[in-house]
C-alpha cells in the first residue's frame, strides 16, 4: 500500500521551529549565524523609494512650459522643503510677481521643459524586519533577511485575521465550552493573548480592541460577527472574509481561530496545551493563506520564555491508523477524529469521480468513510 501524506494543522508542545523573515525589497541584514534574537530584535532594514509626485509648475506660474527655467529658484537634486519658494516671476517693474511655494518635500528630480511639471521624489519610507519570536538566528539569507529557529510549543489555527504580536497568554476559565464575551474581558487583559473555548462574540472582539488585548485565540468565530466586526473597526461599509492572505488588517488585535466558523468547542489537546501555557509570553499571527503556498495562523511560545519540553517534530504528516484528523469538508466540517483503515482500493464519490479514501471514527462516535483530501493531519508531540 502506498503511503498517504497530507497537510495538517501543528498543535505540539515541543517542536523544532523555523521562521524566514525577508525584506520586501533587497536591503541590510544586521544580524549574524547564531546571534540570540528577542521578537524585538531587527534582523535587517532597508528604505521603501518614494512616490514621485508631480507638481504643475508652469500652470500655477501662468508661463508657458518653455519660460518655466527662468523663473525657478532651485535646479534638479536640491532638497525640496514644505513652503520653499520654487519659481517667481520677474513681475511688472519689480511689481505683480507670480510665486509658487512647496506642497510637498523631498528631492527635486526631474524638470520638464515640455511640458512645464516638477518631479519631486518624496522621500523614501524606512523599514525594519524584527525576529518575531525568541530564538537564534539559523542562516542569513545575502540582502534579504534570515531564518531564525527555535525549540518550544507551537499552536496553528485554521483561520486568523490581524498581524504579528506578543503578549503573555491568559486564560479564560479553562473550559472548552466557554464563550469570551464583554463581561469575560476587563483592563487586565491589555496586551494579553486571551484564550477562550467555543467562541468569541461579536461584543467580545469590540471589548477586545477597546482593552487592548493584544490577541484572541478560540475555537470558534460566527462568520457573520467577524465580518460586522471588520467593517467597524477598519470604517468600511463593505467587508467579507475573502480567500486571499489575510494578516494586513489594520486592526488592534490578532484573532486565531482554531476549529472554524460557528460556535466550536476548541479540541480538548490544544486547550490542554494553551492552559499548561497560561502566564507565559507568546507570538501571535493572524495571517492565513488557504491556497498555494498555505500560511497558518499560529501561536508560538519558545522554551526560552515557557520551558516547555522540546521533541522531535514529524517532517511530514503520515496518514495511518490511529492517526488524529480533522474533517475539512462537509457535511462532517470542523469535527475530530482518528483513522480505523486506509483502503488501498479507489471508491466513487458523490460527485463520482475515483478517489482514495479513508475510514475514521470521528469525536461522537460515528464511523465514516471520507476522501483522503478531505481531512488533515493535527500533529501532536
Amino acid at each position: 500500500m502506498g503511503s498517504a501524506y497530507t497537510p495538517g494543522l501543528r498543535v505540539s508542545a515541543g517542536t523544532r521551529i523555523e521562521k524566514t523573515r525577508r525584506l520586501p525589497l533587497k536591503g541590510d541584514v544586521v544580524v549574524k549565524v547564531g546571534d540570540a534574537v528577542t521578537p524585538d530584535t531587527v534582523i535587517a532594514r532597508t528604505q521603501l523609494p518614494g512616490l514621485l509626485q508631480s507638481i504643475r509648475l508652469a500652470e500655477q506660474m501662468g508661463v508657458e512650459p518653455n519660460d518655466l527655467k527662468g523663473t525657478l529658484l532651485v535646479k534638479a537634486g536640491d532638497r525640496i522643503e514644505k513652503g520653499m519658494l520654487l519659481a517667481q516671476t520677474k513681475g511688472l517693474f519689480g511689481f505683480f510677481k507670480s510665486e509658487y511655494k512647496s506642497s510637498v518635500e523631498g528631492t527635486l528630480e526631474l524638470i520638464s521643459e515640455t511640458t512645464g511639471h516638477l518631479g519631486v521624489r518624496v522621500d523614501p519610507t524606512p523599514i525594519e524586519k524584527h525576529a518575531y519570536i525568541y530564538g537564534r538566528v539559523k542562516s542569513v539569507i545575502e540582502n534579504e533577511g534570515v531564518v531564525i529557529e527555535c525549540d518550544g510549543a507551537l499552536v496553528q489555527g485554521i483561520f486568523g485575521v490581524g498581524g504579528e504580536r506578543q503578549g503573555e497568554i491568559a486564560l479564560i476559565g479553562g473550559d472548552a465550552s466557554a464563550d469570551i464575551t464583554e463581561k469575560t474581558l476587563s483592563p487586565s487583559h491589555a496586551g494579553k493573548i486571551v484564550v477562550g473555548g467555543a467562541n468569541c462574540t461579536l461584543a467580545g472582539l469590540r471589548r477586545a480592541a477597546e482593552v487592548g488585548a493584544a490577541g484572541i485565540v478560540v475555537g470558534g468565530v460566527v462568520d457573520l460577527d467577524l465580518i460586522e466586526y471588520m467593517r467597524e473597526a477598519l470604517a468600511e461599509p463593505a467587508y467579507d472574509i475573502g480567500v486571499a492572505i489575510t494578516g494586513q488588517e489594520p486592526i488592534s488585535f490578532s484573532l486565531v481561530v482554531t476549529e472554524g466558523f460557528g460556535s466550536i468547542k476548541m479540541a480538548a489537546r490544544t486547550l490542554a496545551l494553551l492552559t499548561s501555557l497560561d502566564g507565559k509570553v507568546a507570538s501571535i499571527n493572524g495571517a492565513t493563506q488557504i491556497r498555494a503556498g498555505v500560511i497558518r495562523p499560529e501561536v508560538i511560545v519558545s522554551t526560552e520564555v515557557a520551558g516547555a519540553p522540546t521533541a522531535p517534530d514529524r517532517e511530514e504528516g503520515q496518514l495511518g491508523p490511529g492517526t488524529p484528523i480533522r474533517v475539512i469538508r462537509e457535511p462532517y466540517f470542523g469535527i475530530l477524529g482518528r483513522v480505523t483503515a486506509l483502503p488501498a482500493e479507489l471508491q466513487q464519490v458523490e460527485s463520482e469521480t475515483w478517489v482514495r479514501v479513508l475510514e475514521a471514527e470521528l469525536s461522537d462516535g460515528r464511523k465514516v468513510t471520507v476522501p483522503r483530501a478531505n481531512v488533515e493531519i493535527i500533529e501532536t508531540a
